[in-house]
């Protein structure tokens, strides 16, 4: 059975790019200083991902150098949406392979990076995409208002698949 928490970032990952609906390729890359454009935003996520479910989880990269594009602490870009969203693609369906084996038990272990064990448990790390996620859609939906579009998501969209 699906860990709860796995079923959140799911939900997270829909509601995110609901969020990028109707995004044109040229407004995707537009920036509004400090914040990011769009296209950063979709590709910083799937770098989050990649790095915790696919790199540390299971050893593994499937978009190199997707950190030096859009990782924290790198230089501004405003790199390709088309490329953007099919990285977030790439690396969500790998870490889902990791993902659907969570227990409450491997939850509470350790992910490995360079020989040592990262501060936070798999839980608490599934928390922080989670919350990650949200925090850049409130981003996101600034920036979209920023560029004038209209009829943008009010509220959190169907809960029928992650009832409590």
């Amino acid at each position: 059975m699906l860990h709860p928490l796995v079923t959140q970032l799911r939900f997270a990952r829909s509601e995110f790019m609901r969020g990028f609906v109707g995004v044109s390729p040229k407004d995707a890359k537009r920036t509004f200083a400090p914040l990011n454009c769009l296209s950063w935003t979709v590709g910083h996520l799937a770098n989050q991902e990649q790095f915790m479910w696919v790199l540390m989880a299971q050893r593994r990269v499937v978009v190199p150098n997707l950190y030096l594009e859009v990782g924290t602490g790198q230089p501004g870009s405003a790199p390709d949406w088309a490329a953007m969203q099919a990285a977030w693609r790439t690396v969500t369906a790998a870490a889902d392979e990791y993902l659907d084996t969570l227990t409450p038990e491997l939850l509470t272990t350790h992910l490995v990076y360079e020989g040592e064990p990262q501060r936070e448990d798999a839980g608490t790390l599934l928390l922080r995409n989670i919350y990650h996620y949200w925090f850049h859609l409130g981003e996101a939906y600034a920036l979209r208002e920023l560029l004038g579009h209209t009829g943008l998501p009010s509220f959190v969209g169907r809960m029928d698949d992650v009832r409590y």
